[in-house]
């Protein structure tokens, strides 16, 4: 048995001192890190009381219930976010990012406290799948809301849009990764190649929200 609310008040006091000595978009970065931890943690127990009030079995809850809810609190503080901030379409970028690594730190961690780390290879490997896989769907997420931003579109049907896209990515790894050994590797590599996928179209999203903002 592990003590997560503890793990994450360890981890959490550090980073919030230090934005008392960081600005702009490191501190944006930090806060959503921290965000991204608490969020993982209130999923977790989100997802357990779902299970125990409708009987769920455990891998049914990881493939078709988790990534809902996962998805639909990590959607939150963006909002929340856009409407009390209302930032630049790019400063969104860096929120969604630090919410992803935040969310899959946490997870991460727990995981290795849980099942231990004396296996360095598979180690590596679910950093590499769980630890992108969150930070594609955090991308995904703001792709959207940056999207609707700009075009001064956002509406209910763009954020459930958004939602529903990184919920699909999110479920199919879950799905992938629950199978055999085929499956699981290329569950394993499905994120990694997502993340090469929309380095570029991200890089020119950003570009371009620069040149006209």
């Amino acid at each position: 048995m592990i003590y997560s609310e503890n793990i994450l008040i360890c981890i959490a006091l550090p980073l919030l001192i230090a934005l008392l000595f960081t600005k702009s978009d490191t501190r944006r970065f930090i806060s959503f890190f921290v965000t991204g931890m608490a969020v993982c943690l209130l999923s977790a127990y989100l997802s357990g009381f779902f299970k125990y009030l409708m009987k769920i079995e455990t891998e049914e809850m990881a493939v078709f219930y988790s990534p809902i809810v996962e998805e639909i609190m990590k959607v939150l503080p963006l909002l929340f976010y856009v409407f009390v901030f209302e930032p630049k379409p790019g400063k969104l970028f860096t929120a969604g990012i630090g919410m992803g690594l935040g969310f899959a730190t946490f997870e991460n961690c727990c995981y290795i406290l849980t099942s231990g780390a004396s296996n360095i290879s598979y180690i590596m490997v679910r950093g590499l799948a769980v630890g992108v896989m969150h930070l594609v769907c955090g991308l995904v997420l703001v792709i959207g809301l940056n999207t609707a931003i700009f075009f001064n579109v956002l509406s209910l049907p763009v954020v459930v849009g958004a939602i529903s896209l990184s919920t699909v990515f999110h479920g199919l790894y879950n799905l992938l990764v629950s199978g055999g050994e085929l499956s699981s590797n290329l569950g394993y590599a499905f994120p990694v190649i997502m993340a090469l996928l929309l380095f570029i179209p991200c890089r020119r999203l950003l570009d371009h929200y620069n040149s006209t903002v």
